[in-house]
C-alpha cells in the first residue's frame, strides 16, 4: 500500500510503499476512500498528542472506505461493507487497520467524503456540548474558531440543542461562514474586542451577566477574554489549544463566579463511556443521514498532497473541513 510515514516524532513524513496491515483478533482492515484532516494530526507528528505510537507511523484519525478483511471474533462487520472508522492513527494511506469497536457501517445515503469529514469534528462538538457541558434550550453559547473544522460543527450542534450562538471568527469571510451555518451573532476578533462584543450582545438578549457556555478550541488569550464575559455558573468547555498556548486558569475567578472549567478529549471519552458513545454516535449519524448536519468540505486533496492539507490546518488558513482522497494518489 501507499502511506505517509513519519519515521519518528518531529521528522517530516514521506509518501512511500509500506507493508499492508493484517487484521488481528477484533480488528478490521479497510481500503481507505477518504480521510479527514485534523489539528491533532499536526500534534501527533510532533509527539505532542495524548496517544503516542511506537515506531514509524502515519497520521490520520478518521477514515471511510470498504472493509478488505476482518480478524477473528469480528461478527458484525463483513468484507465489502461500506464503513467509517476512527483508528488510533494511520489514515493517511490507502489501507488502514482499526479496532472493530470503532468501525461503524455506513447508511447508503452517506457518501465516503461526508463520513470522513464528520466523525471527530461533530463527535467532539455533540458529545462535548450535550454530555459534558449539558447545553440546554435557551442557553447562550460562545463558540470560538467558529469557521474552522471543529468550531463550525459546534455552531450547528449548539443550535440543534436549542441554544443561542455567539460565534467568533477572524475576517469577514469566516464570519459569514459562521452565519451561514446558523450563528445568531458573530464577532470578528480581528477588528472587534471579544469581551466588549459579548457584553453588548448578551445585554440585548436579556442576559447582561454573560454567556452560559464557552466552547474553546483555541486557548491562549481567547480563553482569558472568555473567562471575563461568562455568567455566574457558566461552563467553560476546553477542546484544544490551536493558538499554541495552554491557558493558566485563574482559580479565583472560577471560585467567585462559580464557573466550571471542563476538559474534553473525545477519543478518551469514547473509551471511558462506551454506552454513551454508541448512543451518541448513532445520534449524530442519524442527524447526518437526515441532513440536519452538513459537513462543510472546503477542499479535497489527493493522497500525494496530504502535507499541503496539514499546512493549511497548521497556519489556520483553512475553513470548514479538509479531506484527503486516498483513492487518488496524485
Amino acid at each position: 500500500m501507499k502511506s505517509w510515514i513519519c519515521p519518528s516524532f518531529g521528522e517530516t513524513p514521506t509518501l512511500t510503499d509500506w507493508p499492508d496491515p493484517v487484521a488481528g483478533p477484533g480488528e478490521v482492515v479497510i481500503d481507505v476512500a477518504a480521510c479527514g484532516v485534523n489539528f491533532a494530526d499536526t500534534l501527533i507528528l510532533q509527539g505532542k498528542y495524548q496517544k503516542r505510537p511506537k515506531g514509524a507511523f502515519a497520521p490520520g484519525f478518521e477514515v471511510s472506505g470498504i472493509v478488505q478483511s476482518v480478524g477473528d471474533g469480528v461478527d458484525n462487520i463483513a468484507v465489502g461493507d461500506r464503513v467509517m472508522a476512527m483508528p488510533d492513527w494511520g489514515g493517511y494511506a490507502t489501507r488502514v487497520v482499526a479496532d472493530a469497536s470503532l468501525v461503524i457501517p455506513l447508511p447508503g445515503a452517506v457518501d465516503f467524503e461526508s463520513a470522513a469529514a464528520f466523525q471527530i469534528a461533530y463527535g467532539t462538538s455533540w458529545f462535548g456540548l450535550k454530555y459534558r457541558a449539558n447545553v440546554q434550550p435557551g442557553d447562550v453559547v460562545l463558540i470560538h474558531g467558529a469557521a474552522g473544522g471543529v468550531g463550525l460543527t459546534a455552531v450547528e450542534c449548539a443550535k440543534l440543542l436549542g441554544a443561542t450562538v455567539i460565534a467568533t471568527a477572524g475576517g469577514a469571510e469566516k464570519c459569514q461562514i459562521a452565519r451561514d451555518h446558523g450563528a445568531d451573532h458573530v464577532i470578528d476578533y480581528k477588528s472587534e474586542n471579544i469581551r466588549d462584543g459579548v457584553r453588548e450582545i448578551t445585554a440585548t438578549l436579556g442576559k447582561p451577566a454573560g454567556v452560559d457556555v464557552v466552547y474553546d478550541p483555541v486557548g491562549g488569550d481567547i480563553f482569558d477574554q472568555s473567562l471575563r464575559c461568562v455568567a455566574p455558573g457558566a461552563r467553560m468547555l476546553l477542546i484544544g489549544f490551536a493558538s499554541g498556548t495552554v491557558p493558566q486558569i485563574p482559580a479565583n475567578i472560577l471560585l467567585v463566579k462559580n464557573v466550571t472549567a471542563i476538559g474534553f478529549y473525545f477519543g478518551a471519552y469514547l473509551e471511558q463511556n462506551p454506552t454513551i458513545a454508541r448512543q451518541g454516535m448513532a445520534d449524530i449519524l442519524g442527524l447526518l443521514r437526515e441532513g440536519k448536519i452538513r459537513p462543510m468540505i472546503s477542499a479535497k486533496y489527493p493522497l500525494a498532497d496530504a502535507m499541503d492539507a496539514l499546512g493549511a490546518i497548521r497556519d489556520r488558513s483553512a475553513t470548514g473541513k479538509l479531506i484527503i482522497d486516498c483513492r487518488h494518489i496524485s
